[in-house]
C-alpha cells in the first residue's frame, strides 16, 4: 500500500473521532514484516484487520514470501493443504496480533483486533462449528484474536457457545436486519452465560459483520431487469427511487435497531459489570458500480461504536479525499420508506438476503476450494 497523506489528521484518523474505528481488509505477511502494518497504525489510525481465504489465496499465490515456509511445511509427515494453509495463516494473524497489540491494551479491549473464520465448509454444522471455534482460539493463543462465525441459523447456537465460553467473535455474512437481531440476542445471551459461570464479561468482545454493497449489487441487478419491462411512469419512478438506496437504508434501519438493544434492560445489566457493546462493522464497503462514489460506503455510514473494513483501494481513496461527517442516523426516515418501497416493487428483501447469504456460503467455499488448490500446486512442485 502506497502512502497519499502523512498529514497529522486525514480523513482515516478523523474517523475515530466520530466514534468509528476503522480496520483493514487485507492480511499479507510483507505487510507486517515491512513495518507498513505498524505504519497504518501510527498515522492513518488503523485499529484493527480482518483476513478471509481469498486474502490469502492471494497473498500465497502472489508472491515469494511464503516459500520458505512451503517447502518446510511440505517436507513434514502428514501436513495436507489444509495443515499446510492453517499454519501459515495462524504464524500471519499472531504475527498481526502481536503489532495490534498496542491498539487493543490502549482502547482497553475496544479494538486491536484481528480476525481468522473457521472453515467455511462448516457454515451449516452447529457443532463442528463450536468445535473449530476453540480450536483456532488455543492454536492462535492471542488475547486480540477473534473468531469469525458466519451469521446463517445453524451459527447462531455456536456464537452463544463460543462467547459464553469468552471467545471473541467476528459474526460474518449479516444482510437482514431481523437475523442482526438474532445475532446480538445470541451475543447476550451467551455474555449472560459466561457471567453466571463467573467470567469477566469485560474481557470479550465481538463485532457484528453487516455486508453491504453486495446489497445494492444484487437489488440494483434487479432493478435493471424491472425497469425494461415497467408498464407505466410511476413503476419507472418507484423503481428509480429504490436504485442504489437499498444498502445504506438497509444499515441505516439496523443501527437503529442496534441502539434499541443496547437501550434495553438485558444489556444494561452487562453494561453494569463492565460488558462492551456488539459494535456494528460494516463489511464489503468497497464500491462496485462505478455509478457511485468509490467510498460511497464508507462515507455514507459513519457513526458512534461502529467499525468500518475496508480493502485497501478503498482505505487509500478515504484517505485522499473521504469526507468525515456523522451520516449514519441521517435520513433515517428516508430508509424506511425505501424499505417500504421495495414490496411495492415486487423485490422481496427477504429473498434478496436469503439469497446473499446462500451465495456468500458458497462464495467462501469456493474460496476456500481455491486457497487449497493453490496451496497444493506451490508445495507439489507446481508453478
Amino acid at each position: 500500500m502506497s502512502s497519499v497523506k502523512t498529514a497529522e489528521m486525514n480523513s482515516l484518523k478523523e474517523l475515530a473521532a466520530l466514534g468509528q474505528a476503522v480496520w483493514l481488509d487485507y492480511i499479507r505477511r510483507n505487510l507486517i514484516t515491512s513495518g507498513e502494518l505498524k505504519r497504518l497504525i501510527d498515522e492513518d489510525g488503523l485499529k484493527g484487520m480482518t483476513s478471509n481465504p481469498s486474502i490469502f489465496e492471494k497473498a500465497i499465490v502472489g508472491g515469494a514470501e511464503y516459500a520458505a515456509d512451503l517447502d518446510r511445511l511440505r517436507a513434514q509427515p502428514g501436513m495436507d493443504a489444509m495443515a499446510i494453509y492453517e499454519a501459515i495463516a495462524i504464524k500471519d494473524i499472531q504475527s498481526a496480533a502481536d503489532v495490534l497489540r498496542p491498539v487493543y491494551d490502549e482502547t482497553k479491549g475496544r479494538d486491536g483486533y484481528v480476525s481468522m473464520e473457521v472453515s467455511p465448509y462448516l457454515a451449516m454444522e452447529t457443532e463442528s462449528t463450536i468445535r473449530e471455534a476453540r480450536r483456532l482460539w488455543k492454536a492462535v493463543d492471542r488475547r486480540n484474536l477473534m473468531i469469525k462465525i458466519p451469521g446463517t441459523l445453524p451459527g447462531l447456537p455456536a456464537i452463544r457457545q463460543a462467547i459464553g465460553e469468552g471467545i471473541n467473535v467476528n459474526i460474518t455474512l449479516l444482510f437482514a436486519e431481523e437475523r442482526y437481531e438474532q445475532v446480538a440476542d445470541a451475543f447476550i445471551a451467551g455474555l449472560e452465560d459466561f457471567a453466571k459461570g463467573g467470567g469477566d464479561v469485560r474481557q470479550t468482545a465481538s463485532v457484528a459483520s453487516f455486508f453491504v454493497s453486495r446489497i445494492d449489487t444484487l437489488v440494483d441487478s434487479i432493478v435493471e431487469q424491472k425497469l425494461k419491462k415497467a408498464a407505466s411512469e410511476t413503476e419507472k419512478r418507484l423503481l428509480e427511487s429504490i436504485e442504489g438506496q437499498v444498502a445504506i437504508a438497509n444499515a441505516r434501519l439496523t443501527y437503529r435497531k442496534y441502539k434499541e438493544i443496547v437501550a434495553g434492560p438485558r444489556w444494561k445489566a452487562l453494561e453494569a459489570k463492565g460488558a462492551r457493546t456488539q459494535r456494528l462493522l460494516w463489511a464489503s464497503t468497497s464500491t462496485k458500480n462505478p455509478k457511485y462514489s468509490d467510498v460511497l460506503y464508507v462515507e455514507e455510514l459513519i457513526g458512534p461504536d461502529t467499525v468500518n473494513t475496508v480493502p485497501t483501494n478503498t482505505f487509500e481513496d478515504f484517505r485522499d479525499h473521504g469526507r468525515p461527517r456523522l451520516s449514519l442516523e441521517q435520513n433515517v426516515e428516508h430508509a424506511a420508506q425505501v424499505m417500504e418501497s421495495l414490496p411495492k416493487a415486487g423485490i422481496s428483501m427477504k429473498d434478496v438476503t436469503d439469497k446473499l447469504v446462500e451465495d456468500g456460503v458458497r462464495l467462501f467455499s469456493d474460496a476456500f476450494d481455491k486457497l487449497l488448490a493453490a496451496v497444493d500446486q506451490k508445495t507439489s512442485g507446481g508453478a
